[in-house]
């Protein structure tokens, strides 16, 4: 069964940072595009970042230029750091197969961006 364990939000200033860090266990990482994605209060899941396995980038507009997504592949994780955080990122932080598969959303993790 896979399984994705989403660990580090927090909450941060406005212009902090914070690295999330997903582990996944049940898969073979490598052969798999990953993704992170987010959903703010009273709005949709939406990806914010993705990472193929053909080594290619998809950013949400918003945070192209600040968010930046990695993988370790031996580690069977995938990173997403973010810097120059604003408001509007408050969200719930998911990671998730790319495109994303219905039955391995996990817990989350909340970022919270506020003075």
């Amino acid at each position: 069964q896979v399984q994705f364990v989403v660990s580090g939000g927090g909450l941060v200033q406005p212009g902090g940072s914070l690295r999330l860090s997903c582990a996944a266990s049940g898969v073979i990482f490598s052969t798999y595009s990953m993704g992170w994605y987010r959903q703010a209060p009273g709005k949709q899941r939406e990806l914010g970042a993705a990472f193929t396995r053909a080594g290619k980038f998809n950013y949400e507009d918003s945070v192209k230029g600040r968010f930046t997504i990695s993988r370790d592949n031996a580690k069977n994780t995938v990173f997403l750091q973010m810097n120059s955080l604003k408001p509007e990122d408050t969200a719930v932080y998911y990671c998730n197969f790319f495109p994303a598969s219905a039955g391995c959303w996990g817990q989350g993790t909340q970022v919270t961006v506020s003075s």
